[in-house]
């Protein structure tokens, strides 16, 4: 079994959790930013590559910089532990999530999901996302469809658009600026380490044009169905693309890439600002 490991950052959507079959003949141009990676195949070599666009990655980038009292507002919970602004938070980093177990609670899980059933989480692919389509079928997601889903809290997300070397990245959010919540799924595995992986669903009208997945926004009168709802077909019926007139989506600077840049300039929108964009309406 082989795995994929960031070797940079200045890819814009870093590959931490996308597992390679090694007999998979690796196309340079599949889905991914410029970047470089390991390809570790245990146990018998490791190689270096550089590629543009390894996997179909979608969300795999969002912000949360909300005042925690309106955070704490707008969900009917409160936050547990430390708040800080974030406006580029990446896979692997902590996350703000409601889960169906304690709902009037705001908690910081791990971005990438490890079932509890995983032997070592070191060799598991900790995916980021998961397909609304298949989420009942799929062993890795269907035992928390089922028993742990969750509320993860964002008020923006960011996509590239365009050919390889030359991915333009936007940010979507909602009209009115409020924040809202992915769909998502949540586990813990061992004794403490809670993680969490965001559904996708296809684009609406507004993302179609940049990608063809989005993550689901629950509308906000589906967000206590989404945690409780028993009924597994009333549940996926809840995974629908948002409504088109509640996004909008401007061009950003580059500078998202990296995810090292986590700071207000993040979200500002470049030169020409919205203009042009009449297209994703």
């Amino acid at each position: 079994m082989s795995t994929i490991e960031s070797a940079g950052f200045d890819n814009p959507n870093p590959v931490f959790c996308r597992r390679i079959n090694p007999r998979q003949k690796l196309d340079p141009t599949s889905e991914i930013g410029h970047l470089k990676c390991r390809i570790r195949i245990k146990p018998l070599l490791t190689v270096f590559i550089s590629s543009t666009r390894l996997s179909t990655i979608m969300c795999g980038r969002f912000s949360l910089f909300a005042p925690q009292t309106d955070v704490e507002k707008r969900f009917g919970a409160e936050v547990s532990g430390d708040w800080e602004p974030r406006y580029n938070i990446a896979p692997q980093d902590d996350i703000a999530v409601i889960t169906n177990e304690r709902t009037n609670e705001i908690e910081q899980y791990q971005w990438g999901l490890i079932p509890h059933w995983v032997d070592d989480p070191d060799d598991w692919h900790k995916p980021i996302n998961a397909r609304a389509e298949t989420i009942d079928e799929k062993p890795s997601f269907r035992d928390a469809f089922d028993k742990r889903r969750c509320l993860v809290l964002a008020d923006g997300f960011y996509e590239w658009k365009g050919d390889r070397g030359s991915k333009t990245p936007y940010r979507i959010e909602r009209v009115d600026d409020e924040p809202f919540a992915f769909a998502g799924l949540w586990e813990t595995w061992g004794e403490d380490l809670q993680t969490v992986t965001i559904i996708t669903t296809e684009p609406n009208a507004v993302m179609e044009p940049i990608h063809d997945r989005m993550p689901v926004l629950l509308e906000r009168d589906n967000e206590p169905a989404w945690l409780a709802e028993d009924n597994r077909e009333a549940r996926k019926n809840l995974l629908d693309p948002y409504a088109d007139d509640e996004l909008e989506a401007f061009e950003i600077s580059t500078t998202v890439n990296n995810p090292a840049n986590d700071s207000p300039s993040i979200v500002e929108p470049i030169g020409h600002g919205q203009a042009g964009l009449s297209e994703f309406k």
